[in-house]
């Protein structure tokens, strides 16, 4: 996305990006706008990183609210400052770490707010001076008319400012900031010499001890100043900080009135962010090092190729495939040494270490997405889920920084696993995946590593729930929150586990998971056909309003309507349940064509959008259903309904996202579902057949091999599928294997009104 002022600068030699001059011949990452999803409730920034880089250097325009996530809000004016640390599309804010602000003379030592910006360091900005693409940002500080660049490797940053004028140039570094402002106990700046400096922040937020370092090397030197404010935390009535903050004033600029900033982070140590960002960025050429990350996005989004006419369509595939590509998140220096779950520092040269696992959102289509294009790096992550497992004692369930934040319910680093093992992709060990998998299942709290809070230990990550699932067959909601969601996630989780037992000839095993797999009917209120909560002598839990989003309630981020669905492993077993076919038809006809009024604590539905009906495409226990059609013999329904997800619930705009990015889950299943099918339950190496959305898509695979699908007949009207054929066979229903994908081939599909 290039703005008039970027192709002005351009024209006038500020020498920025010169791969942007590559006009003549388009490239993947001009597909992309970086913006979709930083306005609405999307919560995705639109700074520079790599994929699944350790860094990502963005502006920050808020910090607290539910829309400062990501630290960055389309529709906010001014900009505080460029951290290089963010969270993509969470619901939950953390990070923004290490800020740097340039500016020209004075200035306050603090921010300054939105409303009175002249107040602090904060500049204003406007969207017509700001451009951005994969691996570069660019914008126009108005208030001192400083232009930003900033570009990526995978573990340092790379800042230039051009300054208005070469004298009373400054920078501002500020440890305070954090995105929802958590408490900073240690912050430290250190001056190495007069052209670099280097520091640590310790947060204690959604990650209950963060640590980053950094280094950060100048290319013109500097004098400064050091200061530590006392900052009283709102949070606590006794506890102070002192805040490290700098400014460095840079003497005698060159006549480019430039200033570039290397900067290395690394979990570790200073000296790890040292390594970091002296084996990455050796030299100061910000044009090689934009250009090297726009090589590596150009690798990355080339891996699927569509084609259309739709430019819309083809952006708003290619920014979700960028967004699946931005985390999880390099979490190991150049030299092997990393932080554990433990928080020991450990080094391992034969092994790369990941963080950021949004589980609960990214096993549904994300990580399936990655069996396809990337498996060799999804194999990598498990690797990285059964260290952290053998660091802990456990499992993680949400893991960020090297902490279990015990966010979210069910366990599925199993259906991580499980989807990897079932679809032969097994390039880690077996053995102890299994063991890991059964570990999740069993309610045990010991064994676990004492740095892990206990709260989120006893309360999350070790839920009652495990224990009254494997003792009474079910989770009574008086006893534990969130009770019908919790048991239809772990059923599914124990399906999973049965899967993996028979696969190893461990029959007894299977069976004992083949029977908690059916908890499921437990839940199942024949009277509503809806999944509703039981207490502890078994009755049913009375009122029950199934449209209510009231918290606590017996659902998580939901209602009875959107969980009523969530038994992928046995559809055939739901539809017996609601009385067959036709009215499991019938019954699904009505999620979507009731009223999308939503009850209860509306602070609570916030999570709840994208409605058609009571179906909520925002968030994620909804994303499988459309897929139902199928399943009841009238998949004709499941197109039309994909068809109208794909074109009303994403756009190439700012509010592009009808919910929250989650870590790259909304938009893997854009990816998906446009180039024409889903993985439905994964586990179950079999892919539901859709509506394609383009033309043609050729997957390049990881074995050298092509997958193509190829849409005859294809226009907006013609919505429906007439024909299917898998390499010249005509497909019965609407679905095909994993394993033939990956051999390579050709799926053709004929459309009609």
């Amino acid at each position: 996305m290039k703005s008039r002022y970027y192709m002005l600068l351009l024209a006038v030699g500020f020498g920025l990006l010169s791969c942007a001059e590559k006009n003549s011949s388009e490239e993947y990452t001009d597909q992309v706008n970086v913006f979709i999803g930083t306005g609405g409730h999307g919560h995705t920034f639109p700074g520079a990183t790599l994929p699944h880089g350790m860094v990502q250097l963005s502006p920050d325009t808020r910090l607290m609210g539910w829309d400062a996530c990501s630290g960055y809000y389309y529709d906010d004016s001014s900009i505080m400052g460029f951290s290089h640390t963010h969270l993509s599309g969470t619901g939950i804010g953390d990070y923004g770490d290490i800020l740097f602000m340039p500016v020209v003379g004075e200035k306050p030592l603090v921010a300054g707010t939105a409303g009175k910006p002249d107040e602090g360091y904060r500049s204003r900005f406007s969207h017509e001076q700001e451009s951005a693409r994969p691996g570069y940002y660019q914008v126009l500080l108005k208030d001192d008319s400083i232009n930003v660049e900033l570009t990526a490797t995978l573990r340092a940053g790379m800042h230039r400012y051009t300054y208005p004028k070469a004298d009373d140039a400054r920078l501002i570094i500020d440890m305070e900031p954090t995105i929802h402002g958590h408490q900073h106990p240690v912050t430290q700046i250190r001056i190495v010499n007069d052209s670099t400096i280097a520091g640590m922040k310790y947060t204690k937020g959604w990650a209950k001890h963060h640590y980053v370092y950094f280094h950060a090397t100048f290319s013109s030197p500097f004098t400064y100043k050091l200061y530590s404010d006392t900052i009283y935390q709102p949070d606590s009535t006794s506890v102070t900080v002192s805040t490290a903050k700098a400014v460095l004033t840079f003497n005698n600029l060159s006549a480019n009135k430039c200033v570039m900033a290397k900067v290395g982070i690394s979990s570790v140590d200073e000296e790890g962010a040292r390594k970091n960002v002296t084996a990455e960025i050796p030299d100061w050429n910000f044009d090689n090092v934009q250009q090297k990350a726009n090589v590596a996005w150009n690798e990355a989004l080339g891996r699927i190729d569509v084609e259309t006419s739709d430019k819309d369509d083809r952006t708003v595939f290619y920014t979700s495939l960028y967004h699946t590509y931005i985390q999880p998140s390099l979490a190991s220096d150049v030299d092997g040494r990393y932080r554990a779950m433990s928080h020991e520092i450990k080094q391992d040269t034969a092994y790369i270490n990941y963080t950021v696992f949004s589980l609960w959102d990214t096993f549904r289509a994300a990580h399936p997405l990655y069996t396809i294009i990337t498996p060799e790096l999804n194999q990598a992550f498990i690797r990285s889920l059964l260290r952290k497992y053998d660091e802990s004692g456990i499992l993680p369930k949400w893991e960020l920084a090297s902490n279990e934040t015990g966010t979210m319910i069910g366990y599925h680093a199993v259906s991580v696993i499980a989807d990897a093992m079932m679809k032969k992709q097994c390039n880690f060990d077996v053995n102890k995946a299994l063991e890991a998998c059964i570990r999740s299942s069993v309610y045990d709290t010991t064994g676990i590593t004492p740095m892990m809070d206990r709260e989120i230990l006893l309360e999350k990550l070790m839920s009652p729930a495990i224990k009254y699932k494997n003792e009474l067959g079910y989770i009574p909601c008086d006893k534990v929150g969130g009770s019908v969601s919790q048991g239809l996630e772990i059923a599914y989780n124990d399906w999973l586990i049965a899967q993996l037992m028979k696969e190893n000839n461990r029959k007894d095993l299977y069976d004992k998971y083949m029977d908690l797999s059916k908890a499921y009917r437990n839940y199942f209120d024949p009277e509503t056909k809806l999944m509703r909560g039981r207490l502890s002598d078994g009755s049913w839990i009375t009122p029950f309003d199934p449209s209510s989003v009231q918290r606590p309630s017996n659902y998580v981020e939901g209602n009875a309507w959107q969980w009523a669905w969530f038994v992928p492993q046995d559809v055939d077993g739901l539809m017996e349940l609601v009385g067959g076919k036709e009215a499991f038809v019938a019954h699904l006809d009505t999620l979507f064509t009731t009223s999308s009024e939503l009850t209860g604590d509306p602070n609570a539905a916030a999570d709840v959008t994208g409605m058609i009906g009571q179906y909520a495409h925002g968030n994620e226990p909804s994303h499988h259903i459309p897929y139902l059609y199928n399943y009841g013999g009238e998949p004709h329904k499941t197109q039309a309904l994909v068809d109208h997800i794909l074109r009303t619930l994403y756009h190439n705009n700012p509010d592009g996202l009808s919910g929250n990015e989650d870590v790259g889950q909304m938009s893997a299943w854009y990816v998906l579902s446009s180039m024409g099918f889903y993985s439905f339950c994964p586990g179950r190496p079999v892919y539901e057949i859709g509506r394609p959305l383009f033309d043609k898509v050729t997957i390049h695979l990881e074995n050298g091999k092509d997958f193509v699908i190829r849409t005859k007949n294809n226009n907006k009207e013609n919505k429906y599928i007439r024909s299917m054929k898998l390499n010249g066979e005509n497909l019965e229903v609407p679905r095909f294997s994993h394993f033939d994908l990956m051999k390579g081939g050709e799926l053709i599909l004929e459309m009609e009104k």
